[in-house]
């Protein structure tokens, strides 16, 4: 598994396991097999993994995770062991949101996770019309000046608002953001931003919620409603770029690359992530070990010039999703944003959910 180094000390996996899926609405977790599976992931390097406040359930396991391989494999081994969380405050929470509310919700964090400081905290805010989101920034970059923050980070922030948060002093690790194949919005500006301040791209949705991969290799167009919104919300993407053919027609390049190489078309999805300028990692979602060998050939196929020029060759013919990083997903009345949920931070001993 490639490793690489993002600041002085802090070295993470290439690939960054998920855990969306290990949230409600994916079906019942057996706690011990989770466990055991994430035990399975860091012994085979992928060694970073990802979750959120709002994960139901899912800061909870990975701190049973880590006293699990701490036992197991020792404090030498743990210590290579990152967990990013994000800091997603309710929408509604916004107008009135305070630094002992911001605190709090951290505090729990470290305390489901067994952590005395949280590695890489990557921060949320829904609505830039509601002010408050630059003085939040600055109230996690404290808490990191007090020793509970590791690294103050951001997730779905747009190009601007990540430009005002460095001019204010509170500089980024990195940036969480939706960037595949199919969703290239962040090459407009966001890329070349983050090579000239030296922050750090972690992808998610590079298999499109499960779209780009064989399942769907010459399927029928699908109707909705969608199995779930993870499926709704990328089948908005796949429309907005040039429809169901278009798809499928990059569905059967990725299928010849992978004949190639001997593997299946998610792991070059992801790979071709891997290989754009800026990206630090890209984010699977797992909900058990059966993936893995897969997950771990993303960072070991190398795509050669042909490979990549085919696969350019197809997205030629799409079309440029409006906007910025996270744009379309912010209206709130729009057909990217109604499908969300804003209000999922409930508590320190609530269930919650993702509203990403």
């Amino acid at each position: 598994m490639q490793r690489i180094t993002l600041a002085p000390g802090y070295e993470i996996s290439r690939v960054i396991r998920g855990g969306w899926q290990l949230a409600g609405g994916h079906g019942d977790i057996d706690r011990t097999t989770a466990v055991e599976d994430m035990v399975a992931f860091a012994d085979a390097g992928i060694t970073t993994f990802d979750c959120a406040d709002i994960y139901t359930g899912v800061e909870e396991l990975i701190g049973e995770f880590r006293l699990r391989y701490r036992d197991l494999r020792g404090e030498e081994a743990l210590s290579r062991i990152r967990v990013h969380t994000k800091f997603v405050p309710d929408l509604a929470v916004l107008p009135t949101i305070s630094k002992a509310y911001v605190e709090s919700v951290i505090d729990t964090s470290l305390k489901r996770l067994n952590l005395e400081t949280l590695d890489l905290v990557q921060f949320h805010w829904w609505a830039y019309d509601i002010p408050g989101w630059l003085e939040t920034a600055g109230w996690l970059k404290e808490l990191q000046d007090e020793g509970k923050i590791g690294k103050v980070s951001a997730t779905n922030f747009d190009s601007d608002h990540i430009e005002a948060l460095f001019e204010a002093g509170i500089p980024l690790t990195s940036l969480q953001l939706q960037y595949s194949l199919l969703d290239r919005r962040p090459e407009k500006r966001m890329v070349s931003l983050a090579q000239n301040k030296g922050f750090a791209l972690f992808c998610y949705g590079t298999v499109a919620g499960g779209f780009l991969s064989d399942k769907w290799l010459g399927v029928t167009e699908p109707e909705h409603p969608l199995e779930n919104r993870s499926l709704t919300k990328y089948k908005l993407i796949i429309d907005d770029i040039g429809g169901w053919d278009l798809f499928q027609a990059l569905l059967a390049t990725l299928r010849r690359i992978a004949d190639r190489h001997q593997t299946d078309i998610a792991t070059v999805a992801s790979a071709a992530m891997l290989r754009k300028p800026g990206v630090a990692a890209v984010i699977v979602g797992a909900r058990n070990r059966d993936h893995l060998p897969s997950n771990l050939a993303i960072s070991d196929i190398t795509l050669s010039q042909q490979d990549l020029a085919e696969i350019d060759g197809v997205l030629a013919q799409a079309r440029a999703l409006d906007g910025d990083v996270y744009t379309l997903e912010r209206d709130r009345t729009g057909r990217h944003g109604s499908i969300m949920k804003y209000n999922l931070n409930k508590g320190p001993d609530e269930g919650r959910n993702k509203g990403e």
